[in-house]
């Protein structure tokens, strides 16, 4: 499912908790919601309230590190994309063709991961199939070097080519870090009797609706968040494409 759909089954849970608790309060007799009870039920909520609060806070800060570490991956990718590319100019005439398929296969990841159509599903499928890499290394190997400042400066590139593609596969790795479904279920659980016990201490009435309401939709909010963060190559929250795009404007050049 994804990160939009799950925050929408959330806040249902969360709200309808709500409105549960509101009912409560209106079925059941008058010592089970005042005095004693209240301040017990006040306990319960303030417990589970400072557990959620820290579970979400930890989330939030987790998913941003994800976030965080794609972009540096991603801006020295591209600041290698760019070594790579000066080395094949210092190498000689002999690579322009290796160095448009460069910029040709930057064009093809940046399509793909960010395509001009917004509307286009991002499927890294296509990218852990592609076998770009591997024919550019083909054409590097393909090269006769006929001095030793060509050999050295191949053997620059090959290396430089072999950290583009460890990065590649690590961007695809991180990308497979997902919330373990019991852990989300358990939030979700908190989150539900927390607002059925707001909905019980509060008279159900249109301001006190709209309030939880409102909660219940940046609470979902902020799980939308966590799920999007721990994604950055897909869905809407993405890493930048800057780091790329700059490779691709000095490749050539």
């Amino acid at each position: 499912m994804s990160s939009m759909t799950i925050a929408c089954i959330a806040f249902v849970f969360i709200f309808c908790g709500a409105l549960v608790g509101l009912c409560l309060r209106l079925i059941l007799p008058g010592h089970h919601t005042s005095g004693d009870a209240k301040d017990t039920v006040k306990l319960g909520t303030g417990l589970i309230a400072t557990l959620a609060a820290m579970v979400l806070g930890l989330l939030v800060s987790s998913a941003k590190g994800t976030l965080d570490a794609m972009n540096t991956e991603l801006m020295q990718t591209g600041a290698k994309i760019i070594m790579l590319d000066r080395v094949l100019a210092k190498y000689g005439q002999e690579t322009k063709d290796v160095r448009e398929l460069l910029r040709g296969n930057v064009a093809s990841i940046i399509n793909r991961i960010w395509p001009e159509d917004k509307a286009k599903n991002v499927s890294l499928r296509t990218i852990e199939t592609s076998s770009a890499i591997e024919q550019f290394q083909e054409k590097l190997a393909g090269l006769s070097p006929r001095s030793d400042s060509q050999r050295v400066l191949l053997s620059q590139a090959q290396q430089i080519v072999s950290e583009i593609a460890q990065s590649r596969w690590t961007l695809i790795e991180q990308t497979q870090q997902a919330l373990p479904t019991a852990f989300l279920v358990v939030l979700v659980f908190w989150l539900t009797i927390l607002f059925a016990g707001f909905g019980l201490q509060s008279p159900g009435n249109a301001t006190v609706i709209a309030v939880l309401f409102i909660c219940a939709v940046s609470v979902s909010g902020a799980i939308f968040l966590i799920l999007e963060m721990n994604t950055p190559l897909t869905g809407i929250i993405k890493v930048s494409s800057a780091p790329l795009h700059k490779a691709l404007e000095n490749i050539g050049r």
